[in-house]
């Protein structure tokens, strides 16, 4: 490819560090990293190279809605939340609708000490609408804004999406496997506000 383009991040040469196996489950390693692209380690990444020649990591490729038949990742809608002055983080997941196939459900969480939900919070919820549409366009529109004082997270920071996406299909009675959460009491108080 030349110039500017866009697509899966991909690797073509060894490296000291690289992983070799999923302990007892070789084939599934096979599958994952290098059947997607024959030959070539798939890291999961989806990149952009400017015209610069500079590249740009995008998000993780699994981690993508398909809205109406245009495929939307995560990152791009949670960046242009996140640039909202009020919002601190943000977490999109997919969710069930009837027309588009999937919508999109974010979970924000405020600047400052706000209390939950916000006062104002349905100007607020057209204004990050508004910001989604405009970065990505009139196709991204949000769904459900969930307001969140914290994000379920691991130990290392990591927002375990499973959670969110259980909870905003209305099924956290099969969340599953939470041990690994930094503040369990987070999942009730995201189930409380999920209406609000």
């Amino acid at each position: 490819m030349q110039g500017e383009c866009e697509g899966h991040l991909v690797i073509t040469q060894p490296w000291p560090s690289m992983m070799r196996t999923i302990a007892g489950d070789h084939a599934r390693f096979e599958q994952t990293y290098f059947q997607v692209h024959p030959g070539m380690y798939f890291t999961g990444d989806g990149a952009r190279r400017d015209a610069e020649g500079y590249y740009w990591i995008i998000g993780r490729v699994d981690d993508v809605i398909n809205v109406s038949g245009h495929r939307i990742g995560t990152a791009e809608v949670e960046n242009a939340l996140e640039a909202h002055p009020a919002v601190a983080e943000a977490a999109v997941v997919p969710v069930d609708h009837a027309i588009k196939g999937q919508g999109m459900y974010a979970f924000i969480t405020l600047m400052g000490t706000y209390s939950y939900p916000p006062e104002g919070s349905v100007q607020l919820k057209a204004e990050l609408s508004s910001a989604v549409r405009k970065a990505i366009g009139a196709i991204a529109s949000l769904d459900a804004v969930h307001w969140a004082p914290g994000l379920p997270k691991t130990r290392s920071g990591k927002i375990l999406r499973r959670v969110l996406r259980k909870i905003a299909a209305g099924q956290e009675d099969q969340i599953g496997d939470t041990s690994t959460l930094a503040d369990p009491s987070i999942m009730q108080t995201l189930i409380s506000l999920r209406n609000a």
